[in-house]
């Protein structure tokens, strides 16, 4: 059968297929040039550079890698995607949802024998390196998917082409429009309550959503960002009337509308999510349980539980290719969009946790199943970091088939002197050690970066097991397992009851924001527990200068905390060398706040502008306009060389900043 036959008979089938193309650069690209030559489409190229001649106009369908999701929404015929010196996950799976029945979709990789042995440049990305690393085990998992689907054509260089086997499909007939409308008439005929509706992508959720818009008409549409919602807007029309999350509930007597609609709620941090819902008595939640974008599983199981009156509908059949569709499942189990398959209960008995070898695929998917389905974020990059990125750590709790629990910790610290004491003083922030580089960046404790830790990254227990010590047990085994660390971090978005569980593993509270992040709607919080002698000292001093700190914050920190009492007894040489690294380096107001109201305080004429500063911290805009200063820049500047004379007027200099670690 000719490559042409074989097409038709797909689109007839309304499936599309993977076509994997290894060998040299040069031979690739004239495999490829062939492909677009014998098939007619769109050919839509996703690759760093163009890669033909007639992809020099700008109006060619050529994107690098990290555009892709601006196509998120069209539709395509045929494309290539150029992963000859790096693979962007996401970018693969976003472009394999453009494209229609009939497809094909070409993958360039290097050389079958060498892929492995290859660095790849999308590491920078995601493994926190100056140098593109190697990523076998990626490349191993995804060579094996490749040869055991015999869907998937194979054309590897000075090796005879593997055609898919001819396939008995059915013609194909989309059920697709006629499963949207019997929702749609469902959520016309209900009279109150939240209605989720998930979807895998492709199956017309955000249009449907836009169906609803238009067909209700008095409906508000929010997202966590509105060029997300293109899709709905273009099914909603006129109807379509868009409101930010924070703006709308900014509004003390919100927009009157029959529905509101959340595009994607699960991205949207759940005390907003909440309060959203509370405000209107028809919402129409819309999300993805599987994607490269991230998963709303974990928000079906751990939200909408503790809603009343909710209803649940599900959209199943593809709009642009039939359910048989083999690139949609090579990708599924590729990427591991779907749901492992719990075989057996979970066992009653104690649970020995044990780590997990980067090379032991089977567990990884397991343990990275379980986290995707406890974290909307998971994505396929995550994926990546866990297989080949340096300094991961995985443990499982249960066996394979019946997983219980599952750790991810990432390795920081052990930054040289010089570096930890730069990034000390905010001018130097190199890769990763998000804790550790905190600590010294923000709460002053330079050595927190030069000491070695263990970042939790991720926590998740499965839902059967929860609330019988699964997390405990996992964080207690990696601290006794950390003999060449000196303590383990977490950083978390700070409610009461996440923060008594890292309690009840060892932690303690060393630091917390001065604003709500915007991917929870929390402050941001971070624990350290002791592994060592050293992470204990360290323990100790942190503990202690939040302590000290927290009544100075509490004015711009709208958060209870019940932190021991710490007397504070003014201006100090360790308070001197931070108002120090304000002055004459770059560290941040946010984070020098408290030392500097007490060099307000322990200056006999206190310089009027930085009173105002540390005292309402939250209106430095209004103050820098009375101050004649073109903005935020420029007054921190100013306040750098006021808190600099300050200084001076107590008799220190500069030199203060050139003090070694502590």
């Amino acid at each position: 059968m000719s490559l042409q036959q074989l097409t038709q008979e797909m689109e007839q089938a309304g499936v599309r297929r993977l076509a994997v193309i290894s060998g040299d650069p040069a031979w690739c690209l004239s495999q490829a040039t062939a492909w677009r030559n014998t098939l007619a489409g769109d050919w839509l190229t996703v690759s760093p550079a163009p890669l033909f001649a007639d992809q020099a106009d700008a109006l060619a369908l050529q994107v690098q890698p990290a555009a892709v999701r601006t196509l998120l929404g069209r539709e395509f015929r045929h494309a290539l995607f150029d992963a000859r010196h790096g693979f962007h996950a996401e970018a693969f799976a976003a472009l394999a949802g453009t494209l229609t029945a009939g497809s094909w979709l070409l993958l360039m990789v290097p050389p079958w024998d060498r892929w492995a042995q290859q660095p790849d440049a999308d590491s920078l990305r995601w493994a926190d390196v100056a140098d593109p690393i190697v990523t076998p085990h990626f490349v191993h998992h995804l060579q094996q998917r490749i040869t055991a689907d015999d869907q998937v054509l194979l054309a590897r260089q000075h090796q005879p082409c593997r055609f898919p086997p001819q396939s008995a499909w059915p013609q194909w007939h989309c059920q697709a429009p006629q499963q949207q409308q019997a929702i749609l008439d469902q959520l016309m005929a209900l009279p109150s309550g939240v209605a989720v509706l998930t979807a895998a992508r492709g199956r017309g959720k955000s249009a449907l959503a836009g169906m609803l818009a238009r067909q209700a008409g008095a409906c508000l549409v929010t997202a966590p960002a509105r060029a997300s919602t293109t899709v709905l807007a273009a099914f909603a029309a006129e109807a379509f009337h868009f409101m930010a999350p924070d703006a709308l509930l900014a509004l003390e007597t919100p927009p009157a509308a029959a529905w509101l609609i959340v595009d994607e709620a699960a991205a949207i941090p759940a005390p907003l999510l909440q309060a959203l819902v509370s405000r209107y008595p028809r919402t129409l939640l819309t999300t993805t349980v599987q994607g490269y974008e991230g998963s709303g599983r974990g928000f079906i199981l751990k939200f909408c539980a503790g809603l009343e009156n909710v209803h649940y509908f599900t959209l199943n059949e593809p709009l642009r290719w039939s359910r048989a569709d083999p690139l949609e499942q090579w990708l599924n189990q590729a990427l591991l969009f779907e749901d492992a398959a719990v075989t057996e209960p979970a066992s009653a008995a104690p649970v020995t946790p044990q780590r997990v070898a980067q090379d032991d695929f089977s567990a990884l998917d397991a343990a990275y199943r379980l986290l995707t389905s406890a974290h909307y974020r998971t994505s396929p990059l995550d994926l990546r970091r866990l297989l080949d990125a340096p300094g991961m750590q995985l443990w499982r709790a249960g066996t394979l088939s019946a997983l219980q629990g599952a750790l991810w910790l990432v390795e920081e610290g052990g930054l040289e002197p010089d570096l930890a004491q730069a990034v000390w003083a905010g001018t130097r922030r190199p890769r990763g050690n998000l804790v550790a580089q905190s600590l010294a960046a923000h709460a002053g404790l330079a050595e927190a970066a030069t000491l070695r830790s263990l970042r939790i990254s991720r926590i998740a227990v499965a839902a059967e097991s929860r609330r019988q010590g699964i997390g405990q047990q996992l964080v207690a085994a990696a601290a006794s397992a950390a003999t060449r660390h000196d303590y383990l971090s977490v950083s978390f978005g700070y409610t009461h009851s996440l923060w008594a569980f890292w309690r009840a593993c060892g932690f303690t509270l060393v630091r917390i924001g001065t604003q709500r992040e915007a991917s929870s709607g929390c402050y941001a919080a971070m624990a350290i527990r002791p592994c060592s002698a050293a992470g204990e000292a360290l323990q100790r001093r942190a503990a202690a200068q939040l302590a000290r700190d927290w009544p100075r914050m509490r004015h711009i920190i709208d958060l209870e905390l019940a932190l021991e009492a710490v007397a504070d007894e003014g201006l100090t040489t360790q308070d001197i060398q931070l108002a120090a690294g304000f002055a004459w380096a770059q560290r941040p107001l946010e984070a020098s706040l408290p030392v500097l109201q007490r060099l307000v305080e322990a200056v006999v004429v206190p310089d009027p502008l930085l009173a105002a500063a540390v005292k309402t911290p939250d209106a430095l805009s209004p103050l820098a306009q009375q101050a004649g200063l073109s903005g935020r820049k420029a007054l921190i500047a100013a306040l750098r060389q006021r808190a600099a004379a300050g200084l001076h007027a107590l008799g220190v200099t500069a030199d203060r900043l050139c003090l070694p670690l502590k």
